[in-house]
């Protein structure tokens, strides 16, 4: 298993950078070509929310991006209890993933006595008025990316911190070992 680290400053043309990190990672994983451009889109959401929150809380701390290949194993990295370790085929052994880990150190916004508080699944999607919130489109919450990572991710976990918000989003690796011969 490999990872690999890409630290970011908080610019949004780092962000491309980010998306095609991943999407070149991901292909030498063994990503089915047809799950490349949602890795890419779905990296890019998160990097672009990370930028934005680092934009206005903490604009020179770096954005951390974890790449990791779960095609080997590690015997360096410790055993993980999450779903991307507890996934089994039906013949038991491991499902392989891909895995991409988008960390920021914005505050989060959660306060005690919203972490309690259950709200429908459309609040906070869509703004009152005019308002555009910084790097978001308008007429939407910035909170949008992270419903669109949710639809385009196999598997997504939002972690937020009291330093900052982990995104994890994984993707299963192909069975089929052929690769396309234009992804070297």
């Amino acid at each position: 298993m490999a990872t690999i680290t890409l630290t970011i400053s908080a610019l949004p043309a780092h962000v491309r950078t980010a998306r095609l990190m991943a999407a070149t990672v991901a292909r030498r994983a063994g990503i089915a070509a047809s799950a490349i451009d949602e890795i890419r889109l779905a990296v890019g959401e998160a990097c672009s929310r990370a930028v934005a929150a680092h934009k206005l809380h903490c604009p020179t701390q770096p954005i951390l991006l974890q790449l990791i290949d779960g095609s080997g194993a590690d015997p360096v990295s410790e055993p993980r209890t999450d779903t991307t370790s507890r996934a089994a085929r039906a013949n038991g052994s491991a499902t392989r993933r891909f895995e991409v880990v988008v960390s920021d150190r914005a505050p989060s916004k959660d306060s005690d006595e919203t972490i309690n508080h259950v709200e429908p699944i459309l609040d906070g999607l869509f703004l009152d008025g005019d308002d555009t919130p910084p790097g978001g489109i308008s007429g939407f919450s910035p909170g949008l990316g992270l419903a669109v990572i949710t639809g385009l991710a196999d598997e997504v976990s939002i972690e937020p911190q009291e330093l900052g918000t982990v995104v994890r989003m994984s993707w299963p690796l192909g069975t089929d070992q052929t690769r396309d011969p234009s992804s070297n």
